[in-house]
C-alpha cells in the first residue's frame, strides 16, 4: 500500500530530485511511486511547461493553481481549457498538450500508465 505525500512533502521531493539530477527530463517533477506500468509524479512547472508528448496515457489531478490546458491533435489545433484545483484531465498517449498561463503556485499530480501508444479503446474482437 502507498499513501501519497501531502503537497508540502511532494514539493520537497521535487526539490530533492532537481538537486540530485534525478528529475525526469530535467523537469520540476519527482516520481513518487512506480507500480507495474503506473508512475505517479508530482509536477510543479515554473514559467513555461516544457514537457514533451508522452508515449503513455496520462491523468492529471490539479492540486493548486489555475491556468489553461492546451490539448489537440497537433500544435495548430490546440484547444485551451481553463483548469483549477481539484480538476482531473485525461490525455491519451501521443497527444500534444501543455499547461499555459498558469499561476505561480501551480502544482499537479501526474499519473502515467499503460503500454506505449496508450491503452486500447475498443474491446477485443471475439474469436
Amino acid at each position: 500500500m502507498f499513501f501519497a505525500s501531502a503537497p508540502a512533502e511532494a514539493h520537497r521531493a521535487v526539490e530533492a530530485a532537481l538537486a540530485a539530477g534525478r528529475s525526469p527530463e530535467g523537469l520540476p517533477a519527482a516520481a513518487l511511486l512506480e507500480h507495474g506500468s503506473l508512475t505517479l509524479y508530482y509536477y510543479e512547472p515554473r514559467g513555461r511547461d516544457r514537457q514533451p508528448v508522452h508515449e503513455q496515457d496520462e491523468l492529471y489531478v490539479i492540486v493548486r493553481g489555475r491556468g489553461a490546458f492546451a490539448v489537440g491533435a497537433d500544435e495548430r489545433s490546440l484547444e485551451r481549457i481553463p483548469f483549477g484545483p481539484g480538476d482531473a484531465i485525461f490525455v491519451p498517449a501521443g497527444t500534444p498538450h501543455r499547461f499555459e498561463g498558469f499561476s505561480d503556485d501551480f502544482a499537479t499530480w501526474v499519473m502515467m500508465y499503460g503500454p506505449p501508444g496508450g491503452e486500447a479503446t475498443d474491446p477485443p474482437m471475439a474469436a
